[in-house]
């Protein structure tokens, strides 16, 4: 089976409907994302200059939306590296299983939030990078 790469990851743009008084942004399982969503969380009060992330998951897919601020994404998939801004919410990233990622440069007050394809299972996360290498070269 091939195993997806950096390449394979995608920005979606999402649905806005503007007013005055706010502006809305649904999500829909199997429709804007490509997957059921399972789990639901977010990341905030950030200190500058830290990153978050830096593992990659077996199964899980995520969808990251910089629901407030701004913050990159640096994806691995073992030979080839890809930076994505995250700056808007109306915007999401997919990123299959098998990818390293890394969040990075937040601005202040930044919200990430985050929707995965599988509740939370420590096993199922690869937090070693020479362990993620052996997981790609399967």
């Amino acid at each position: 089976m091939k195993k997806p790469t950096v390449y394979d990851c995608s920005v979606v743009e999402l649905p806005r409907y503007h007013d005055p008084e706010g502006n809305l942004t649904p999500v829909y399982s199997n429709f804007h994302v490509s997957f059921d969503i399972k789990r639901v969380f977010y990341l905030y009060d950030i200190p500058g200059g830290e990153s978050r992330g830096a593992h990659a998951h077996k199964i899980c897919h995520q969808f990251l939306v910089a629901a407030s601020g701004a913050f990159e994404v640096v994806l691995d998939d073992g030979v080839n590296k890809r930076t994505i801004t995250l700056n808007r919410p109306f915007y999401g990233l997919h990123i299959p299983p098998g990818i390293w990622a890394a969040e990075q440069g937040f601005s202040s007050g930044s919200v990430c939030l985050v929707l995965a394809s599988e509740p939370y299972e420590p096993d199922e996360y690869i937090r070693d990078y020479n362990t993620f290498i052996e997981f790609r070269n399967l």
